[in-house]
């Protein structure tokens, strides 16, 4: 029924109610799922899912859905739809089985925005392979599966238990001494260079990458990626990660430069110059030009300097809060290094405790919890149900973490997940790096990185609550699940 004048002619609020109510019906019409699509909650118009989404928890979010939907359903977050799939079968047969078809990354709003095509995370196709290819065989060069690599954390671990030791036993947050220490690995390999504890602008540059990792994980951000037409215009902190990620562009568009001025193509010293040669190559694959090389580096710079520490960061707070775990750990050190000597990998197969023990902290901290999207490259089934090329996938690692049919106590921090008959046991369910061709591309130097920090660590420190102080293992929820801010007190063993 239209409101009219005497004339018969509509009225502008009728005409706006019209324009409403079609819209309404297009909006509903587009959000209509394939036949045989995953199922999932009835979504409301342009809003999608959005309301049943915790942001400050999505995981625990898409675990109370999987409990009513299944272990594959689907959401839609404004002009988003999302398949998530859940159990270590289903993520699975996405990552490996069925692999080729979800090699793919989506066209996230956000993501998109800052990264484009370009580099090693949000790249497709061709691109994506070369680029891949470059940086696995370029860390190889650079001591990646070498002593070379391994005294270059040696050495780096030095420096930061003499920073923890000027501490003299008082309580501090150790959150950017790790960071800096981690991100000093990477910098080596990509900008051939450390920085130094003291370094300010270096130090700003780490917390810029903090900052932006908390934004990124917040409902501004959400809300970004579900109406990116609407957000542009409206002010809020997610217009803060776009400068941030602009900071850390210039940063290491200024390194570029500065190896461009001193560049010797017959002897590179690190990824940059390695780049950079390949970009020279008169055979080069297209996909080899600057802004590539750009968002490689950064990608590089970003990765490995955030999720290795923010695990050390975890792992210190458990030792604080298990002095028993801790105590044992600090058994088997002395035992096999004592004190005269620095860790090295050859302890691993030597230190089954503390292989895993490591490991459970990495199970239970859960950092990536629903992994990095990926994207349907063609028309598949999974679990029965059809996924249409272009679907975006959602591997929900949590739900293979703490699988209670997988894991004995999934809740409780257990090292005796990883132990049989005092031996360390891999388990195919551990699945922090995710897996198949899209898994991490650093996680053969981070579980170096990893053992090497937190065997020296606890072999020069014992680790503890500062007094009257009682410490959590509440997280905060960006980009990564990392630890609410916490000072802790290291005594010189």
């Amino acid at each position: 029924m239209h409101t009219q004048d005497g004339r018969g002619i509509l009225t502008p609020i009728s005409i706006r109610l019209k324009k409403g109510l079609f819209l309404l019906i297009a909006d509903c019409m587009e959000r209509r799922r394939p036949k045989n699509f995953p199922p999932g909650p009835l979504p409301l118009p342009f809003l999608g899912h959005l309301l049943h989404v915790d942001f400050k928890q999505p995981h625990r979010t898409v675990e109370k859905l999987a409990g009513k939907y299944g272990n594959i359903f689907s959401l839609q977050l404004g002009n988003l739809t999302f398949v998530i799939v859940n159990g270590f079968q289903l993520v699975k047969e996405v990552l490996v089985h069925q692999g080729e078809y979800f090699l793919g990354r989506p066209q996230i709003p956000l993501m998109y925005e800052i990264f484009g095509p370009f580099g090693l995370v949000t790249s497709n196709g061709h691109s994506w392979k070369q680029q891949r290819r470059f940086a696995l065989s370029t860390l190889r060069n650079f001591g990646l599966g070498k002593r070379s690599l391994e005294e270059r954390i040696q050495e780096e671990s030095r420096y930061l238990t003499d920073a923890i030791e000027e501490e003299k036993g008082q309580p501090f947050d150790p959150h950017f001494k790790i960071n800096n220490a981690v991100s000093n690995i990477i910098c080596s390999i990509t900008f051939g260079d450390r920085f130094e504890y003291h370094d300010s602008h270096f130090q700003k540059l780490l917390r810029l990458i903090d900052e932006t990792l908390y934004l990124q994980g917040t409902i501004w951000s959400q809300l970004y990626d579900s109406f990116p037409t609407i957000m542009k215009w409206i002010p809020g902190p997610h217009h803060t990660i776009f400068k941030n990620w602009e900071k850390l562009k210039s940063f290491v568009k200024e390194m570029i430069a500065k190896h461009k001025e001193d560049w010797n193509p017959s002897e590179p010293r690190d990824f940059i110059d390695c780049y950079l040669k390949e970009i020279a190559k008169a055979d080069a694959d297209p996909s080899f030009y600057e802004e590539n090389l750009v968002f490689s580096t950064l990608d590089l710079f970003f990765a490995g300097t955030e999720t290795t520490s923010t695990t050390i960061r975890w792992a210190l707070l458990y030792m604080a809060l298990y002095p028993d775990i801790q105590e044992r750990v600090q058994a088997e050190i002395d035992a096999v290094i004592g004190q005269s000597r620095q860790p090295a990998m050859d302890d691993r197969d030597n230190m089954p405790y503390t292989n895993a023990v490591i490991h459970e902290v990495q199970r239970i901290s859960n950092i990536l919890p629903l992994s990095v999207p990926r994207m349907a490259t063609s028309d598949t089934t999974l679990a029965g149900f059809y996924v249409p090329k272009g679907t975006v996938l959602i591997p929900n690692l949590t739900s293979v973490l703490f699988d209670k049919n997988e894991w004995e106590t999934p809740h409780t921090f257990n090292p005796k997940h990883f132990l049989e008959d005092g031996q360390f046991k891999k388990k195919e369910t551990f699945l922090p790096f995710s897996a198949g061709k899209r898994g991490c591309l650093g996680e053969p130097l981070a579980r170096i990185e990893l053992f090497l920090f937190f065997t020296v660590l606890l072999q020069k420190f014992t680790f503890q609550a500062p007094k009257d102080v009682k410490l959590s293992l509440k997280f905060r929820t960006g980009l990564t699940l990392c630890p609410q801010p916490y000072k802790i007190c290291a005594l010189s063993r």
